[in-house]
């Protein structure tokens, strides 16, 4: 029954076009972060070291969607650790918007990063759309094993089903091991 779900999932959550499709390497970068309002440099080949990393794109800090998807991730991060995963949220807002973000709406619970022009067209997150003058990216949601490849791809623009997904993914994922 597991595996069969699994399987629903993935078939449900994969868009028909994403350039990132499971088995394929997620792209290394390094970017600047924030969690809790604090300013640090991500890595994301060093988060990987502890294990899966749900990496999440939203479109932009402080928008109603954007805003409840943070929050849902920070109200589940607990049953993501359990399940051995780190939760990144990404958009192409500058660092400092996204420290505030860190702290009110992530509640300072997992980190949120920058996601420059090589980090958004690496993970085909564009959207073709810009707010304030810069683009802005999808809301896709990418669970990357600890070998660097993507096991899962949840792209969607309602907020709604990326925990739910992402969680369940992540759970699979450690059953497998």
């Amino acid at each position: 029954m597991r595996a069969v779900l699994g399987v629903l999932l993935a078939m449900a959550a994969v868009p028909a076009a994403a350039a990132l499709r499971p088995g394929a390497p997620a792209p290394d970068f390094t970017t600047r972060g924030a969690v809790a309002g604090k300013v640090f440099t991500l890595h994301l080949k060093e988060q990987l070291r502890h294990g899966p990393v749900v990496l999440y794109f939203f479109p932009a800090a402080f928008t109603s969607g954007c805003s409840a998807e943070a929050r849902a991730f920070a109200e589940k991060i607990d049953a993501f650790r359990a399940a051995g995963a780190r939760v990144i949220g990404m958009s192409a807002d500058p660092v400092d918007k996204l420290a505030a973000f860190s702290k009110a709406e992530c509640a300072g619970k997992f980190p949120v990063a920058s996601a420059g022009p090589a980090i958004v067209k690496g993970y085909d997150v564009a959207l073709g759309r810009q707010i304030e003058g810069r683009d802005i990216t999808s809301r896709t949601s990418y669970v990357i094993g600890r070998d660097g490849r993507v096991v899962f791809v949840h792209d969607d623009m309602n907020p709604s089903e990326h925990v739910a997904t992402t969680l369940a993914a992540v759970r699979e994922l450690q059953n497998r091991r």
